[in-house]
């Protein structure tokens, strides 16, 4: 006898959900790289001109460097050319106020899906500020 299988197909409103959860997903994870990418570092902060005129010293560096030298020399540019495309890419991408105002949005909704507490939210750097406009309040216990 053949068996019969039940219909897997997903309903409209199922399908709704998960794009929902997706771009909740979406906007929290671009919210909280951006925070994490402006958050304030120790030192002196570097600018774009900076950057480049510690790139042009390099380029100067390596006439006279040893191949000890040159690796590491290397490597510095590697990481100042990265550390530029991060700073153009920032302020050629979405404001930051528009990544928070997206983020407000969804926090509730997304919190009580993934069970993530005002206290969590708060230790990854959000501010109280914008959790409270997001409508997750401070609790206890």
């Amino acid at each position: 006898m053949p068996s019969r299988r039940k219909s897997t197909a997903m309903s409209a409103e199922h399908k709704r959900a998960l794009a929902q959860g997706r771009e909740q997903s979406r906007v929290v994870r671009t919210y909280l790289e951006a925070l994490e990418q402006h958050r304030p570092k120790r030192g002196r902060k570097r600018t774009p001109e900076s950057i480049k005129k510690q790139l042009n010293d390099i380029k100067s560096a390596m006439r006279d460097a040893t191949a000890f030298e040159r690796v590491h020399l290397l490597q510095q540019r590697k990481d100042l050319e990265a550390e530029l495309e991060r700073h153009t890419a920032s302020s050629n991408g979405e404001s930051i106020a528009a990544l928070e105002k997206a983020f407000v949005k969804v926090v509730a909704p997304y919190s009580e899906a993934k069970g993530i507490s005002y206290s969590t939210w708060r230790e990854v750097g959000v501010p109280a500020e914008v959790l409270s406009r997001g409508g997750i309040a401070r609790t206890r216990g």
